[in-house]
């Protein structure tokens, strides 16, 4: 604890430059037993500048003094980043936001825009770049309103600025004429809730005047007021407002409304809605879909047709946060050197599986009169079941069933559809049946179609290996990759959609020149196929690299192969049995995977009549080398290798086939040598026995013939 007291003047660059009151004794308590606890503000080195306001322009930020331009470092800015900008220049919401396209290429800062979704300040998120670019950051906030507690950037708990100080507003001081001109101000559709207390209770400072708007006002801040100031609220509660989303989507050059080519209003006029990042997928054009009214989405395909557009809209990636497409696009005010692919969305129109776990599994709901219905369980059979996951883009029906996503709310669909499993869709089935209001099983019907059968891996040694190809209207197209975002992640999907277990690897190959493909956005893990994160894509640039994609899943996994090896002795394939060591010698187990397998770990296991011990090495160059020195008849039983890896949050490991090892006392060669030693002078000794037995036997023979010639001679003389 510091022991003395400060004495600042407030100009100082550091608190130790300040002087320091040393008449004080020193101490190692605190009077008051508090600490000092300090928040500072951020500091002022973000701007807008060009715009009506403060609080609309191009993005700027001072370094060393000196204010630079920002662009993007991702190409994935959008309305949620653009947020935190205005939040930190106490500017409201963001209402809008774009790019502004220069002429010329110029040093500009950075800016990453998943830094800002964290919600970091903006000078945490920028960095200086040697890069140069074409474009820099445009916002406009909503300035002196916004609306806090949201749950969309159209509703929330109605805040107004006055002198550097935001104030709710009560009820009593608000209607519907003040309503529409604050929807209009935030970007927003016409207002849908206006009440009290849904996004909670009033607090202080409360606004202190009633506002008289006539509707027609642009801002809220331009329409009168009257009343005497006050602090309190009689009411007790604050404006909370829903305003709907503005009709600023549309789908056209198709059938219907619900199927064609984007656009986007931008300032009254109809702009086309081009994708040059490759995020564009069939979750972000599930959005549209869900904005228009028009179900659920089938799929999404972009065209190399734009050109250089001016005033285009452009999207980056969306997710299921978001509640509207704005949310996610920015005003790119020109295409200058910008390759721009127009999008196309194929809803579902008028049938659409709500609160399921996957685009093919939810409670069944039609679309009549601007109005969903859910449909009785009682009025829906298999053959519909066939029709409505056909119409869906999914498999076959899987489940059928009641209250699986949820118990039945009115509406209730009418009448009793009679399908015969053939139609392309429900509403070309025939109905019958009164109309009434009520469902009788008091169940709606919940379905669960399989995944459609259009992922398949080619030219593999199994179909679980292979080049990936996605079917388009019962033709096979490959899918390529040329945005680097392409990982075990996304490989993953298809794995599990083929029921091939999980990804080994992933890799890219460049094989694809000027070929129509689907293209792969970013996959998140909550992605059920890989059609979510696919669209497919007609021409390219011909400067651009499109890669290929190729996935091996773990249908069976190799075996590791097994070794022993001695200084001396070389190394022995694992499937020899009845290997031996020397007692004493120093030795060496290894154990080895294919090379296309992730590096992971090997566990060598022991055992023996006696224990089990385990030793554990990672994977390096897809091997491992178990080291033992001085070999005794402990080391002596069965040695197996498990190779172990982790992918995509699952373990998975394989084992070897076993290798026995022996501990001798003597080496096998010397004791080799010493029987053949002993062989040879065994051999030895007995030729040689032999022999002197045969001399012997020779000389006896000759003294007999002596002895019998001399007997002769004498008997022959005396004769």
């Amino acid at each position: 604890m510091r022991t003395k007291e400060f004495q600042c003047e407030g100009h100082e660059s550091a608190l130790l430059d300040c002087q320091i009151d040393s008449s004080g004794s020193a101490r190692d308590t605190c009077s008051s037993g508090k600490a000092v606890e300090l928040t500072c503000s951020e500091p002022n080195n973000v701007r807008l500048v060009g715009g009506s306001s403060q609080c609309a322009g191009e993005l700027e930020v001072k370094h060393q003094g000196r204010w630079e331009e920002v662009d993007d470092q991702t190409s994935d800015w959008n309305l949620k980043t653009a947020d935190v900008v205005c939040e930190q220049l106490d500017c409201g919401s963001a209402v809008y936001t774009g790019k502004i396209m220069n002429n010329y290429y110029k040093t500009i800062w950075q800016i990453r825009s998943t830094c800002l979704r964290s919600m970091s300040a903006v000078r945490e998120c920028v960095f200086t770049s040697l890069d140069t670019s074409l474009s820099n950051l445009e916002i406009k906030c909503s300035g002196p309103v916004r609306l806090v507690n949201r749950t969309s950037p159209c509703s929330g708990r109605l805040e107004v600025k006055s002198n550097h100080l935001w104030s709710s507003v009560c009820e009593d001081d608000f209607d519907q004429q003040d309503a529409e001109v604050v929807c209009r101000e935030l970007g927003c559709g016409a207002p849908s809730v206006l009440q009290g207390a849904l996004y909670g209770e009033v607090e202080p400072p409360v606004w202190s005047k009633e506002f008289q708007c006539g509707g027609h006002e642009s801002a809220l801040l331009d329409c009168g007021s009257s009343g005497s100031g006050r602090d309190t609220c009689s009411s007790g509660k604050s404006v909370e407002l829903a305003c709907s989303e503005p009709d600023d989507v549309r789908l056209v050059g198709g059938p219907s409304r619900c199927v064609g080519r984007l656009q986007m209003k931008y300032k009254g006029e109809w702009r086309p809605v081009a994708d040059s990042t490759f995020n564009w997928d069939l979750v972000s054009a599930a959005l549209v879909c869900r904005q228009l009214d028009c179900g659920s989405a089938l799929s999404t395909e972009r065209r190399d047709d734009l050109g250089n557009r001016k005033a285009l809209i452009t999207v980056s990636a969306c997710g299921p946060s978001e509640s509207a497409i704005r949310e996610c696009a920015f005003i790119s005010h020109r295409t200058h050197f910008l390759s721009a692919h127009s999008l196309t969305v194929i809803c579902s129109g008028s049938v659409r599986l709500v609160n399921g776990t996957s685009p093919c599994s939810g409670r069944l709901e039609v679309e009549s009169n601007q109005l969903w219905s859910s449909v009785c369980e009682d009025d829906f059979d298999q053959q519909d079941a066939e029709v409505v996951c056909r119409e869906l883009g999914c498999g076959a029906p899987s489940v059928l069933q009641g209250a699986l996503y949820g118990e039945m709310e009115p509406p209730v669909w009418s009448k009793e559809f009679q399908c015969g499993g053939h139609e392309s869709a429900l509403r070309d089935c025939g109905s019958s049946g009164s109309a009434r209001d009520t469902c009788s099983s008091g169940k709606a019907v919940e379905l669960t179609c399989s995944e459609p059968d259009d992922v398949r891996l080619v030219g593999g040694a199994s179909r679980c290996v292979g080049r990936l190809e996605m079917k388009h209207f019962g033709e096979w197209r490959p899918v390529a990759d040329s945005s680097s975002n392409w990982d075990l992640m996304s490989a993953s999907l298809v794995c599990r959609q083929l029921d091939c277990g999980y990804p080994l690897s992933t890799g890219r190959r460049e094989d694809l020149h000027n070929q129509d493909a689907w293209i792969i956005a970013s996959c998140i893990p909550f992605y059920s196929g890989i059609r979510e994160c696919a669209f497919l894509s007609f021409g390219y640039d011909s400067n651009r690299r499109v890669l290929s994609l190729e996935v091996t899943c773990s249908d069976i996994l190799a075996r590791p192969n097994i070794s022993f090896s001695t200084y001396t002795d070389g190394d022995s394939e694992a499937k020899q049995q009845g290997l031996q060591v020397l007692m004493g010698s120093n030795f060496t187990i290894s154990c080895s995977i294919l090379p296309q397998y992730p590096e992971g770990s090997f566990q060598l296991i022991f055992t023996n009549s006696n224990t089990t011990q385990n030793y554990t090495l990672p994977a390096v160059n897809h091997s491992a080398h178990f080291l033992f020195s001085a070999a005794d008849h402990t080391h002596q039983g069965n040695y197996s290798c498990v190779y172990h890896f982790y992918v995509f949050y699952h373990n998975f490991s394989s084992e070897s086939q076993p290798l026995h090892l022996t501990v001798s006392a003597s080496s096998p060669d010397l004791i080799i040598g010493l029987v053949v030693l002993v062989l040879i002078v065994v051999f030895s000794a007995g030729l040689f026995f032999y022999c002197k037995a045969r001399k012997s036997q020779r000389l006896g023979r000759e003294e007999n013939t002596e002895i019998n010639e001399y007997v002769l001679m004498r008997s022959s003389t005396e004769d």
